[in-house]
């Protein structure tokens, strides 16, 4: 049995989301974090070393990162659903979105709340993220332009990787600024699978 090793207000809520669309078997375990540090509790050590969360184990199978986690479960409990034949020039692009979610455009947004938390003494390092956070946002809204998904015409897993990064945005405000993006996430709370991941893992707050 899958067993999802969910934090609260992370990233593991769209691992439910993904499997939810899927139809996979699975059960959650989950996990609280601190409510002065917002850090995840020493129990996840014990599921995994970094003692991070999403970490999912299937059987003898321990696997973190989001991105391997959304491609292990699509390819091997999924019947490769949700992604494009790899033979596809399409399947190119789903590489692309499923490493750049966490590879490239999630930094500046963490480096945006954690150096939000410094006030005053973070004041000089607010252009350059605020430099990088347009860019990436720019970047995100611009391939989107037209398309009602990240790659071809139907949801895929480049999409579940994505959704916290447009959560994250619209978070700390700056998602509106981007139509697109912020249209593209306005659509994927109307599918039924969304709304039952956060019926079963709550909703983002974000630190708000």
């Amino acid at each position: 049995m899958l067993t999802i090793h969910h934090l609260n207000e992370s990233r593991s809520q769209r691992i439910v989301w993904l499997v939810e669309e899927l139809g996979t078997p699975y059960e959650i375990k989950t996990y609280q974090r601190d409510a002065k540090t917002r850090l995840a509790p020493p129990e996840l050590k014990a599921i995994h070393p970094l003692g991070k969360s999403p970490v999912i184990t299937d059987g003898d199978r321990t696997i973190n990162e989001t991105g391997a986690i959304i491609d292990y479960i699509i390819r091997r409990l999924g019947g490769g659903r949700l992604a494009p034949d790899p033979k596809s020039a399409d399947y190119d692009y789903y590489q692309q979105w499923l490493h750049y979610g966490e590879g490239s455009a999630m930094l500046p947004l963490m480096l945006n709340m954690y150096v939000g938390r410094l006030k005053d003494a973070g004041a000089p390092l607010h252009p350059r993220i605020e430099s990088e956070i347009a860019n990436h946002l720019g970047y995100i809204d611009g391939w989107l332009a037209g398309k009602q998904f990240f790659v071809g015409d139907a949801l895929s897993g480049a999409d579940i990787q994505m959704s916290f990064i447009a959560e994250v945005a619209r978070a700390q405000q700056k998602l509106a600024s981007y139509p697109n993006f912020d249209a593209w996430l306005d659509r994927i709370h109307t599918r039924p699978a969304w709304a039952r991941a956060v019926e079963k893992t709550g909703p983002y707050a974000l630190g708000r």
